[in-house]
């Protein structure tokens, strides 16, 4: 089997990663993600609250609680996977990334003067690595048709790492 050349991504901002990590993403979660989780959220008891308004069903207070239950969670859910798909897209450089791209340099660089792989000790196989990034690289694009997230360590991120090699003790 051959090899598929990764597709250049040309981009306004700097790219940080095309397949990151599910906790680096969360940990690069910014206070405006945290707060359109919380919006997403609070929209679905609001939609429940609103219809029951216009179109009353006539369950009583144990049913309208028992809906506003799932559609708090249901809400949660979404506007988790809303937060993560922002935050995927500064790692992309589709957004404005400066913050993160700062940030990602000094961990990083921290990590290469450590010594410590890049990307974590990956604990699969080559050929699994690589399924891994062909099925979560862009995912949180996909996030309507499946929730799908990168939880394997692997070195397949289509970005240049070379950057974080310069000023630190360590050689390539």
């Amino acid at each position: 089997m051959s090899d598929v050349p990764a597709r250049e991504n040309t981009t306004a901002y700097k790219a940080i990663d095309l397949d990151p990590h599910f906790t680096r993403v969360v940990r690069y979660f910014r206070p405006s993600d945290y707060v359109a989780w919380g919006a997403v959220t609070a929209s679905g008891p609001a939609f429940v609250l609103g219809f029951e308004r216009i179109n009353p069903t006539y369950t009583g207070p144990a049913g309208v609680a028992s809906m506003l239950r799932y559609a708090t969670l249901l809400g949660a859910c979404a506007g988790f996977m809303f937060a993560y798909q922002r935050s995927s897209l500064r790692f992309w450089g589709w957004t404005e990334n400066q913050r993160e791209y700062e940030k990602d340099l000094r961990e990083m660089r921290q990590r290469v003067r450590e010594g410590k792989p890049l990307y974590g000790a990956p604990s699969q196989p080559e050929y699994a690595q690589q399924a891994s990034s062909w099925h979560s690289k862009f995912a949180a694009l996909k996030f309507a048709a499946y929730p799908w997230f990168n939880f394997a360590n692997h070195n397949q991120h289509g970005v240049d790492t070379s950057r974080y090699y310069e000023d630190t003790d360590s050689s390539k």
